[in-house]
């Protein structure tokens, strides 16, 4: 088997705890990008979300963000993939989601928008379930939410509901799934993930098989979260690292170290080099 292109979740799988790309990870990536493999991330993240040191890792051309949702070309500088949620479904999740009381964001051409009050208390307390300084320094804040994902209802990527009591999750993902042409996914404990109808990092990865020529079989995936379920279906390779959620360990071809001990660089080592 040839694997001629990697796509890499980051959180929890390309990335260790510390939210940075370790020495093991990198050193093989880049030694798959000498033997002319494509390392292509495929993550949860709006593109302003992208790391620093991952935008600036020459061996990274392609990057999927919001679950597939844009696709954009770091050489070009520009997207030249969206797969939105319709308009319709943006209402409809108006609707069911405006008489209740959790915390939205939404993202935007790339762009990552929270409710201004959530922000506004994050900034004041210091507090927040979630990783403070990423909340503040990838988040824009937005007062009249719902107004403002009606006025841009047809260029909606995602929508994120977050819960900081975990107990009402599954009833919520049961009431969101009654939504018009939505797909619904998780990327972390703490997250519903509202996406168009076909939106997926999987439907995502076919898009960048047909622009580079690769057949699926030769594609590797490694992700560990239900968001990376039917990427790793799609590939040929399917990787779960070792801290990743046990329905893709189910799925998966390897179980690679966890994200904090180079699993990526393991399943690399295994598979390309």
């Amino acid at each position: 088997m040839t694997i001629k292109l990697i796509a890499l979740d980051l959180d929890g799988t390309t990335l260790n705890k510390e939210s940075k790309l370790s020495e093991g990870n990198r050193r093989a990536l880049q030694a798959a990008a000498d033997k002319g493999v494509n390392i292509v991330v495929a993550t949860g993240r709006p593109y302003c979300a992208l790391p620093k040191e991952i935008l600036e890792f020459d061996p990274v051309r392609y990057v999927l963000t919001s679950n597939g949702a844009r696709i954009t070309d770091l050489h070009e500088g520009k997207a030249f993939y969206e797969n939105c949620i319709a308009p319709h479904a943006v209402e409809a999740a108006v609707e069911m989601l405006r008489p209740l009381d959790y915390v939205l964001e939404t993202f935007v051409d790339g762009v990552a928008y929270i409710e201004g009050w959530y922000y506004r208390q994050v900034e004041e307390t210091q507090q927040c379930f979630r990783n403070v300084e990423y909340i503040l320094n990838t988040r824009h804040p937005v007062d009249d939410f719902y107004d403002f994902m009606l006025e841009n209802k047809d260029r909606l990527e995602n929508i994120n509901v977050n819960f900081e009591d975990l107990s009402v999750k599954p009833a919520m993902k049961v009431k969101l799934e009654t939504l018009p042409d939505v797909t619904i996914t998780s990327s972390f404990d703490h997250n519903l993930e509202i996406g168009g109808a076909t939106t997926s990092k999987a439907e995502a990865l076919r898009q960048m098989g047909n622009l580079l020529g690769i057949d699926r079989s030769e594609m590797m995936a490694a992700g560990d979260s239900p968001n990376d379920m039917a990427m790793l279906k799609v590939a040929g390779v399917a990787v779960a690292v070792g801290n990743a959620k046990p329905e893709l360990k189910e799925i998966a071809d390897f179980i690679a170290p966890d994200h904090d001990d180079d699993g990526v660089a393991a399943a690399v080592e295994k598979y390309v080099l």
